[in-house]
């Protein structure tokens, strides 16, 4: 029993509670209310760029840093958001039973953080964009009339 216990602290000791228990990567929904098949672009030093059209979801591997998001559709307004890194609740309890190098490799795999699993990206609609222009139409071609002299 000794030898099970001392193992046991061994692994919580040499391991990221954060990175055990949660993971290193997050399934993020990403929404734009009242717009379908949006296209948007997410990007950040620790994602990269990544692409989802809407309403659609993308994994993203955890980071401290957080993550740009814009959306674009035809007809509408360019809609930009940001998807904000947290740091994990996990990471308080990894302090006191995973000590400095828990913390350590939570950090450096990102798992000590979370993102909000939902962004939802605000779109305006272009006023008159894709309509029909109203005009005075084409000009009809018009062919001359001949001049008739007098009859006699």
């Amino acid at each position: 029993m000794g030898r099970g216990v001392a193992a046991l602290c061994g692994v919580i000791l040499l391991t990221g509670c954060s990175t055990i228990v949660k993971g290193t990567q997050q399934q993020v929904s990403v929404a734009t209310p009242g717009v379908k098949d949006a296209m948007c672009t997410l990007s950040s030093p620790a994602v990269g760029t990544r692409t989802v059209q809407t309403p659609g979801t993308v994994v993203l591997p955890k980071s401290k840093h957080d993550v740009a998001v814009s959306c674009v559709k035809q007809c509408y307004t360019t809609g930009v958001g940001v998807l904000a890194s947290e740091t994990e609740i996990m990471t308080a309890g990894n302090v006191v039973f995973g000590g400095v190098i828990g913390l350590g490799i939570d950090a450096a795999s990102g798992a000590m953080n979370k993102y909000q699993p939902v962004v939802e990206v605000v779109m305006s609609p272009i006023p008159n964009c894709g309509a029909p222009k109203k005009g005075r139409g084409v000009p009809m071609a018009s062919t001359p009339v001949p001049q008739q002299g007098p009859r006699g």
